[in-house]
């Protein structure tokens, strides 16, 4: 008789890219990886079959997590299925689609994740983790310079991240970890691609750094927040100039 997984991780925007790769890292027999897609329900499906496939164990959910009463649905979900929510990984992120209205990265990056913590909060027991994903180009708004349309995106997630920050005296009572997983410009991620379209200078100036740091090393340190016994509350994937002129 299989025995049952004994951590339960919830990945936001877990149908592609980082998001994905993350499932996948995590894919073990102790470990039960609920994939929340927004739409594309067979992209879902497909990294749920590759997790299962190498040994894990995974579901998939739908929810667009900036819907308040989708996003509690998904947990009240969860919490009739499982009882209880080990991680819960902040993947999701959004606000450089055409036609996105004004307030929507906000919606997405800040209120949507603030939101979800809170409802999770009660299925996570102590011990649990919330793992928030961003960049540095977010994590260190408005001290460092953007790409050309990023703006509105860093000051959203940036916003975000604060706005998690503001949670941690209750997380922190309730024996809840809170990781902040911050990346330079991922290479062959969306943004990326999106980023080259709207200001190629500033993604070629960051690859003259250093090479960019690649989504498996990404997803790697993100899925090391909830499975590593002792986290740390911010982890830095390159960018190595981001850090020397910090502080």
């Amino acid at each position: 008789m299989a025995r049952a997984p004994q951590r339960i991780v919830l990945i936001t925007g877990g149908s592609r890219g980082v998001g994905a790769e993350v499932a996948q890292r995590l894919a073990s027999a102790d470990t039960h990886v609920i994939v929340n897609y927004r739409e594309k329900a067979a992209r879902a499906e497909t990294i749920a079959d590759a997790v299962r496939a190498a040994g894990g164990n995974a579901s998939t959910m739908a929810a667009d997590i900036s819907d308040g009463a989708a996003a509690a649905a998904m947990i009240d979900t969860i919490a009739a299925r499982f009882g209880r929510l080990d991680a819960l990984i902040l993947n999701a992120s959004g606000g450089l689609e055409l036609g996105a209205d004004p307030g929507y990265a906000m919606r997405l990056n800040r209120d949507a994740q603030r939101r979800l913590a809170r409802l999770a909060m009660p299925l996570l027991p102590a011990g649990g983790r919330i793992v928030f994903v961003t960049s540095h180009q977010a994590h260190f708004f408005p001290h460092k310079a953007v790409p050309k349309g990023y703006s509105a995106v860093a000051a959203s997630k940036r916003a975000g991240e604060t706005a998690l920050y503001t949670m941690r005296p209750q997380l922190e009572r309730a024996g809840i970890h809170l990781s902040v997983v911050s990346g330079d410009m991922i290479d062959g991620t969306i943004i990326v691609r999106l980023l080259e379209r709207r200001d190629p200078g500033a993604v070629e100036a960051r690859r003259s750094v250093a090479p960019l740091p690649t989504v498996g090393q990404f997803a790697s340190a993100i899925a090391n927040a909830v499975t590593t016994p002792m986290p740390t509350g911010i982890v830095y994937v390159g960018g190595a100039d981001y850090l020397a002129t910090t502080g």
